[in-house]
């Protein structure tokens, strides 16, 4: 198995300047202009991932294309990708493309769970999703959210079992979490700042927006 790249030595590499560690793999996202600007961009990754042997998940969307680097058996990012993100940021920028971190975020959903094992496999059978190292649970094809089952001991009923986590880049978090207080929410908890801050909305329910950084 391939050692684990930490976040922080991923961002500090030379050459990978357009990407982004979140929580399931680094990412970036390339805006473009046209298909067949996106087509050609996608066109560069094929090559490249297949000169490497690396599998990257693309997305083309009307208004750009995303990728996505993830060893799913290391559970994180490797050196391989480094590689293979430096090679597409390369071609990206030959192609005049120029890329838009402000737009990548990973979303997963907690569930606080006290018998982990058993709650995991309900909701990997009834959303067909796949389990993920010891506490997640992912869907297949990486196209929705993730599930993360966080260890729960005693049951609590005081608090939410299910809340959101919005994994956005380190240097942007921070103006999330100003932009989720300007629009109503307030902050619950904010010990883990400046990489975690829980947030509650007028109501009460909350999310952790957060980085990955933190957690090397």
């Amino acid at each position: 198995m391939a050692d684990r790249v930490a976040p922080s030595t991923f961002h500090a590499t030379a050459g990978v300047e357009d990407w982004r560690v979140l929580a399931f793999g680094a990412c970036v996202f390339y805006p473009t202009e046209s298909l067949s600007s996106a087509l050609r961009l996608i066109e560069a990754i094929g090559r490249l991932a297949e000169s490497s042997g690396r599998r990257p998940d693309v997305d083309l969307r009307a208004a750009g294309v995303t990728v996505r680097l993830m060893d799913y058996d290391a559970l994180g990012v490797t050196e391989a990708d480094v590689s293979l993100a430096r090679e597409i940021s390369a071609a990206a920028r030959d192609l005049g493309l120029a890329a838009d971190p402000t737009a990548l975020r990973d979303i997963e959903l907690t569930i606080d769970a006290v018998d982990i094992p058993a709650v995991r496999r309900f909701w990997c059978a009834v959303l067909g999703y796949a389990e993920f190292g010891e506490e997640d649970a992912i869907d297949p094809q990486r196209r929705w959210p993730g599930i993360w089952f966080q260890p729960m001991d005693p049951a609590r009923a005081e608090r939410n079992r299910i809340h959101v986590d919005v994994f956005v880049p380190p240097d942007l978090v921070e103006a999330r979490v100003a932009a989720a207080v300007a629009a109503g929410g307030r902050i619950v908890r904010d010990s883990g700042a400046p990489t975690w801050w829980t947030i509650a909305d007028p109501e009460g329910n909350e999310v952790d927006v957060t980085s990955v950084i933190g957690r090397d």
